[in-house]
């Protein structure tokens, strides 16, 4: 097997040269987790005539790192997904994320979430862990509720309704955040704009036990980046005339008859089937235009989801002043304002790094990317001397964070269901258009939407659907729903 990085430069020579009119049975539009594991699946089962095509100068979507640090004490940091969330409980069910980082080596190291935490709010270090605990009775009782409202076939609603019906309330600010660490940190959103009933299964096919993996979470501190393992993983496969990078769809066009994809350098690729990764903020912002339009029916799908933003903002300093836990929770006067910190100088992770990041999400991460860096920075520092008011807080030696929601290749971090989300969205969102044009990705789960794995599956699913197809001379794909009951 090449080594990743000679695979990427041997893609790199191969695509210089010039592929205007290339052909293949299917095209992949998006080199991510689920575009990487459509390519798997073809290839395992003996169709190799396809291309991965991809916008950015590697595979791996929205796993990306970065070396961050001042010159002598720089450290690769996740700037999208970073951990492997639920991984497997005795001999049940294994979460395949898990299993191609343990098949690539890559570094991982369990994240006590729960029981390495601290506590702050702007006077200061302030243990409100018993607030806390409340809070998380509360979200159990919410989880719970989904379920019975599930077995009364009863409509969905927003997590805030469910919420105020097993009785958690949050009215201090202390409340209010431990409610955000449940559950904004998780869903990138607040209860108000989530599902209830959706959220509650999601957590549940992943996080419980029975239904799902495990409660556990391992935070990927790999130096080659959390990458690699998908990476290592198409490298055991793909041939340089499979896959081509640096290359933005432009637009797509589609017939009964196959499929006709324009990049930006006005190249044309033509093949019986496409297969669309995108996430579900291109599909929203129209980043890639397809001819004809697509149907009403996918297109409320695609308007009804929501892209999501969750945004860390790393610090370097000189020296650590902070928590010697993993984690701490900030609780501000604002709900989501500078909440949730973790360090990563710290002995599990990466010692000696003098790196701490915090994290916000939904509307709060889209205020800060409008931000210049400058007052971004300013307002997390006053956040830094809230919390530890007898330190002298150094300036950082480095500072950084992503703008997902702006960046035309993802717009946003990852999808969330709304209550106004109904099943039939989710499998239109899913369907095929005119039996040539497919759809995969997190998004498109409904068991995992917004997790890894749940790219991971439905590359791997809906490509065996489209093989199916393929070697049944065609078919009409997955169906949709005309008209979405109410």
């Amino acid at each position: 097997m090449l080594l990743t990085a000679q695979w990427i430069e041997l893609l790199s020579e191969y695509h210089k040269k010039d592929l205007n009119n290339a052909f293949g049975s299917v095209l992949i539009l998006g080199g991510g987790v689920a575009g990487v594991i459509a390519a798997r699946t073809l290839h395992e089962r003996g169709h190799d005539d396809f291309i991965i095509i991809d916008a950015r100068p590697e595979l791996g979507g929205r796993l990306q790192n970065r070396q961050f640090g001042r010159a002598d004490n720089t450290r690769s940091v996740e700037l999208g997904p970073n951990w492997v969330q639920g991984t497997q409980t005795g001999n049940g069910p294994v979460n395949p994320i898990l299993t191609l980082t343990k098949k690539h080596k890559v570094k991982t190291q369990f994240n006590d979430l729960f029981g390495s935490l601290s506590f702050f709010d702007f006077t200061g270090p302030s243990n409100f862990s018993d607030v806390f605990n409340e809070a998380d009775d509360g979200f159990s009782d919410l989880i719970a509720g989904a379920g019975a409202r599930l077995q009364k076939r009863a409509i969905d609603t927003t997590a805030r309704t469910g919420y105020s019906l097993v009785g958690s309330k949050p009215k201090s600010h202390q409340a209010q955040t431990s409610e955000y660490y449940l559950w904004d940190w998780e869903y990138a959103q607040t209860p108000e704009q989530s599902s209830w009933i959706a959220a509650s299964e999601n957590n549940n096919f992943t996080f419980d036990p029975d239904q799902g993996f495990s409660g556990d979470n391992l935070l990927a501190i790999d130096q080659r980046g959390f990458k690699t393992f998908i990476q290592a993983e198409g490298a055991e496969f793909l041939k340089p005339s499979q896959v081509l990078l640096n290359s933005t769809v432009k637009s797509v066009s589609y017939s009964t008859s196959g499929v006709t994809v324009t990049l930006t350098n006005g190249k044309n690729l033509t093949a019986d089937y496409a297969l669309c990764t995108f996430s579900v903020g291109v599909l929203q912002n129209d980043d890639v235009v397809f001819h004809p339009s697509l149907p009403d029916w996918k297109q409320e799908a695609i308007q009804s989801m929501v892209m999501a933003t969750y945004t860390k903002i790393f610090l370097q300093f000189p020296h650590k002043f902070w928590f010697d836990t993993e984690m701490g929770l900030y609780a501000d006067k604002e709900r989501g304002r500078y909440p949730v910190w973790q360090s990563l100088d710290h002995k599990h992770f990466l010692p000696d790094s003098g790196i701490i990041f915090v994290t916000v999400t939904g509307d709060y991460s889209q205020r800060i990317e409008s931000l210049p860096d400058s007052q971004v920075k300013a307002e997390v520092l006053s956040v830094l001397a809230l919390m530890f008011p007898n330190v002298s807080i150094p300036q950082p030696t480095d500072f950084f964070f992503p703008r997902w929601h702006t960046d035309p290749l993802f717009r946003g971090s990852y999808s969330n269901w709304p209550a106004s989300f109904a099943t039939a969205h989710q499998s239109n969102l899913r369907a095929t258009v005119s039996d040539r044009l497919w759809f995969a990705g997190e998004a498109t789960s409904f068991k995992y939407y917004g997790f890894l794995h749940g790219a991971y599956f439905e590359g791997m699913n809906v490509t065996n659907l489209l093989i199916d197809c393929i070697e049944a001379g065609g078919c009409s794909g997955l169906g949709h729903v005309e008209n979405v009951p109410q």
